[in-house]
């Protein structure tokens, strides 16, 4: 190969696009954007998701009455079994505050659950919020005792 036969392979360039510069050139009028209109200006298209072209869109047009529980639920911080076996000894009391110094949870103002997920094998006591009925079961059964405030 010598240095004069040297090409890019076939497709490899290509032209650049000159559009909006007449007819003649095959991108005139509309620059290749199809017909005029908003669809055709820079930035153009749907200001945002659920635009009806400037009617009252949907979610406006339909009355939002009602009652959400959302705002009122109580959020409850949960603690599996299984996490408090393996960080607590016997005869600690697992409270909201002990549950936080261990990593368990995270605030002491938020209420905590204990859900029965894994095996208890140690008898503590259990001073919180709520308590799963499973949970409940495997604790007595263990030997602790569940204390709510």
């Amino acid at each position: 190969m010598s240095d004069f036969n040297l090409h890019p392979p076939a497709g490899a360039t290509k032209r650049k696009r000159i559009v909006g510069r007449g007819r003649g050139s095959g991108m005139g009028d509309n620059a290749g954007k199809g017909s005029k209109g908003q669809q055709s200006r820079s930035g153009g298209g749907n200001p945002y998701a659920g635009f009806e072209g400037g009617q009252m869109p949907l979610f406006r047009r339909i009355a939002h009455r009602g009652f959400n529980n959302k705002n009122f639920a109580t959020v409850y911080q949960i603690v599996n079994l299984l996490d408090v076996e393996t960080r607590f000894v016997v005869g600690e009391t697992v409270d909201t505050e002990n549950l936080v110094i261990k990593g368990l949870a995270r605030k002491l103002d938020l209420p905590v659950k204990i859900l029965g997920n894994g095996e208890l094998t140690k008898a503590l006591t259990f001073v919180v919020d709520k308590v799963s009925a499973s949970a409940k079961t495997k604790i007595e059964k263990a030997g602790g005792k569940v204390e709510t405030p």
